[in-house]
């Protein structure tokens, strides 16, 4: 499998990012540790987590970083991989927080559940919309510079502070984001296109989305009401069934049916095919799921098959 370069570093991914925040919530360890092995036997190298997952499982969080850090101890692998987690997100302890006291205090407990001595990639998960973005970024520089984090990373920042984060970089040397985590998938565009791809473009930056199947609506598995009790994220897409979900759906169902794959594998070769996407981010839960996430790098995609989802998505 072709590798990625994430830009501005020398990290090489496949191009699919593994989803934890299944880790400790819809998976328990057992099952975490299986999901993982999989994943990575396919050539796959990219885990993405955050601090808080699962926090919705017991208020705290930390569950997802344990899980990945026990099954890296126990396989030997974390030079292998890339590992991404995430800081500054909202709990029932804390509000949104990307003061320095906070991160300084956050890296090192990450690193102690992911049980090891350096985070690949450390993004601002949430923006506190009030810390000086100078104070956030001299707290990554010392992190960096201890060796605790590698590159950092940037999702759910507006366009205005990101802006402010670069001036700020480049006005008193501290590390520049080298990627950003935004929501895009085929039904949520506008966000990411009009507001982000221009700064993308200008920062030169990997782009790795998440929600990459909008919660799962693009695997083709809701198609009406009485769909949604399929699984405990069921309700989350109540508001794609509509004409336009619909559409997409349909969309999906005839190039999958072209290509003899899934909807949700289409769905992931359309950001795929996008120059300024890197690697989306995407969970699974079980055998089959995988086979989604491992079938979408391999799919060509033509250019009437991208016209239609374009079109449809619109």
């Amino acid at each position: 499998m072709e590798k990625r370069k994430i830009k501005n570093t020398d990290l090489s991914i496949a191009p699919i990012n593994f989803g934890g925040n299944v880790f400790g919530w819809t998976l328990d360890e057992k099952q975490s540790f299986d999901i993982l092995d999989q994943f990575c036997a396919e050539g796959f190298n990219f885990i993405d987590t955050a601090d808080t997952y699962s926090w919705w499982v017991n208020g705290v969080g930390g569950q997802s970083e344990e899980i990945i850090g026990k099954w890296m101890k126990s396989r030997g692998n974390r030079n292998d991989l890339v590992i991404a987690t995430k800081v500054g997100s909202e709990t029932k302890e804390h509000g949104y927080d990307i003061t320095k006291k906070h991160i300084l205090k956050s890296v090192d407990e990450s690193l102690k559940r992911l049980q090891t001595d350096h985070i690949d990639l450390y993004y601002t998960h949430f923006d506190d919309n009030k810390t000086p973005v100078e104070e956030t970024l001299s707290a990554y520089d010392e992190i960096v510079k201890a060796g605790k984090v590698r590159y950092i990373a940037a999702s759910n920042v507006s366009p205005e502070r990101l802006k402010e984060s670069f001036k700020a970089a480049e006005e008193n040397s501290f590390p520049k984001y080298v990627a950003l985590q935004p929501h895009y998938n085929l039904l949520e565009r506008e966000g990411f296109e009009q507001k982000y791809a221009p700064l993308v473009k200008e920062f030169d930056l990997s782009v790795f989305p998440y929600w990459s199947l909008a919660a799962g609506f693009l695997t083709g598995k809701y198609r009406d009401e009485a769909d949604l009790s399929k699984s405990q994220r069921g309700e989350g897409v109540r508001k794609y069934l509509n004409p336009k979900g619909l559409e997409v759906l349909k969309a999906l169902d005839e190039i999958s049916a072209k290509h003899n794959t899934t909807q949700g594998a289409v769905a992931l070769a359309w950001l795929l095919e996008n120059p300024l996407i890197t690697a989306p981010i995407v969970s699974a839960t079980s055998e089959s799921q995988l086979e989604t996430l491992f079938a979408a790098p391999k799919i060509n995609l033509t250019h009437k098959d991208v016209e239609l989802l374009n079109t449809a998505s619109n």
